[in-house]
């Protein structure tokens, strides 16, 4: 265990002022994060009933957060007593799914929430009321049949359908996020805690204490994070965490921006994973890092292909290319998300792929062997988790089942062509907005199926219902463009 202070009062020099921290937190956290058996449940993949029971008993967990991810990517949360966690192990605490946006109607509204006993932890955090831990859970309906609505259930029908073809996804998401300070309310602002670029040292980069203790509470969590660094644009971070794979990298970040978030609020700061948060700037991406194994092997790799690529891995990358266009208003889902995905700003706007260029969607590392793999540079960190990898899963394999073959790679920077040249080498553009990105998620029918019919008809129609309010606001440009001329 990294013994630090959970540091408050960042003011917008940077300075920053540690809280007092209470010895029975200290004590309390200490205890945990070097306890070798709570270690081992960590590391394990087959938790039991009985390991939690008597882990929770020993070492005096008072609370048991029961989590789950509605359709919005929105994370959320039952919170039950010791008195109620053999009912909670059991999948028997039941919630108001009404009350979640496109979950169900007010006359069925009671939900299952069943949890996945793999994912238990405790927060390395807020001891001083007693030890807090988390289970993250599917969603039931109360006969505990699988609930159409549940995202996590809809990712595990992919998984299910890739073992049937004989793979397993492997992926890795590096989701960046802005730190801004608070205004003399407490509320958020856009201003940045410092002016920081791509891989600054402190004192400039003033980001460097709220990132170690990010990453100090990811590791007392269980994960590998590999590393850690500023970004591009002032108040911009990202931590990388191990690959691994698909349903336990989507858990991983519903967990990394709840970390996130707390870590900075303990510096007096608030993180967000907004795309777009300031004009001018880059904005915040979730490059997603895929590969299929098989037998234990990396299908992707082919040592005698050419780009040591298989025919697998082409097929897969296909796929991508083919629903691109279909699936982005799942990885990109915001209104917000498009003002990110503007030339300029380093982020995709067009439909190709490549071996080391980082202008067109999908770029191919150059690691071989174990580690080949393909990046998908669209997705930003504001998408469901959960669909996110869902969709893109399943557009590769459509790929492979129906054996496409990619468009030749794209060596150029895409940024630099003109429009008659990207015609030229038939490369497609991402949809301009979430509008019409709904209207090309609703003709790609390899992705709604993937959705299910309820998250999809859910998803579409909240996030028409976005757009509408969106294009009937005056903004602040208009004003200034308009109001004074005509």
């Amino acid at each position: 265990m990294t013994s630090r202070p959970p540091a408050r009062g960042v003011a917008k020099t940077g300075a920053v002022t540690a809280a007092p921290v209470s010895s029975l937190r200290v004590a309390k956290i200490m205890t945990l994060m070097s306890d070798p058996e709570y270690r081992a449940l960590v590391e394990s993949k087959k938790v039991s009933k009985r390991d939690v029971l008597a882990l929770v008993d020993r070492l005096d967990v008072r609370y048991l957060q029961l989590q789950f991810t509605d359709i919005m990517g929105i994370g959320k949360n039952v919170e039950v007593p010791r008195s109620q966690f053999e009912k909670a192990l059991d999948g028997q605490i039941m919630f108001d799914g009404s009350s979640i946006e496109g979950f169900v109607r007010i006359e069925e509204s009671d939900m299952l929430l069943v949890p996945d006993l793999d994912t238990f932890r405790i927060y390395p955090w807020g001891a001083e009321d007693g030890l807090v831990a988390r289970l993250i859970c599917d969603i039931r309906n109360p006969d505990e049949s699988p609930f159409p609505g549940c995202p996590r259930s809809a990712l595990k029908r992919q998984i299910a359908h890739a073992k049937k073809l004989g793979f397993e996804m492997m992926a890795g998401c590096e989701a960046e996020f802005f730190l801004f300070t608070k205004n003399a309310a407490g509320e958020a602002t856009t201003d940045t805690h410092d002016a920081a670029g791509y891989f600054d040292l402190g004192p400039v980069d003033r980001g460097e204490r709220a990132r170690r203790l990010i990453v100090d509470d990811l590791e007392e969590m269980g994960f590998e994070v590999e590393a850690a660094h500023h970004e591009v644009a002032p108040g911009q971070h990202e931590v990388d965490f191990r690959y691994a794979d698909a349903l336990k990298t989507a858990d991983d970040l519903v967990t990394f921006r709840q970390v996130v978030r707390s870590a900075a609020e303990r510096y007096d700061l608030v993180a967000t994973f907004m795309p777009k948060p300031i004009f001018g700037q880059n904005g915040s991406g979730m490059h997603t890092h895929q590969s299929l194994f098989k037998d234990g092997k990396n299908a992707f790799w082919d040592a005698k292909a050419q780009w040591e690529l298989s025919k697998t891995a082409l097929s897969y990358i296909a796929g991508l290319i083919a629903h691109a266009r279909g699936f982005c208003a799942v990885t990109n889902p915001l209104v917000n998300s498009y003002k990110r995905l503007v030339p300029g700003y380093e982020a995709p706007v067009n439909v190709a792929w490549s071996m080391r260029n980082r202008s067109p969607l999908i770029r191919i590392p150059d690691r071989r062997g174990s580690g080949t793999r393909c990046e998908l540079r669209m997705p930003d960190p504001a998408a469901n988790p959960y669909l996110a990898l869902g969709v893109q899963l399943a557009a590769g394999l459509d790929g492979i089942e129906r054996k496409l073959v990619p468009p030749d790679p794209v060596n150029k920077n895409i940024f630099k062509m003109t429009y008659r040249e990207r015609r030229h080498y038939k490369i497609d553009d991402l949809p301009r907005d979430v509008h019409e990105a709904l209207d090309e998620l609703e003709r790609d029918k390899v992705i709604l199926d993937a959705l299910g019919e309820h998250i999809a008809s859910r998803f579409i129609e909240a996030k028409r219902a976005e757009w509408q309010e969106y294009i009937a606001q005056v903004s602040d440009w208009e004003v200034r463009r308009y109001l004074g001329t005509y």
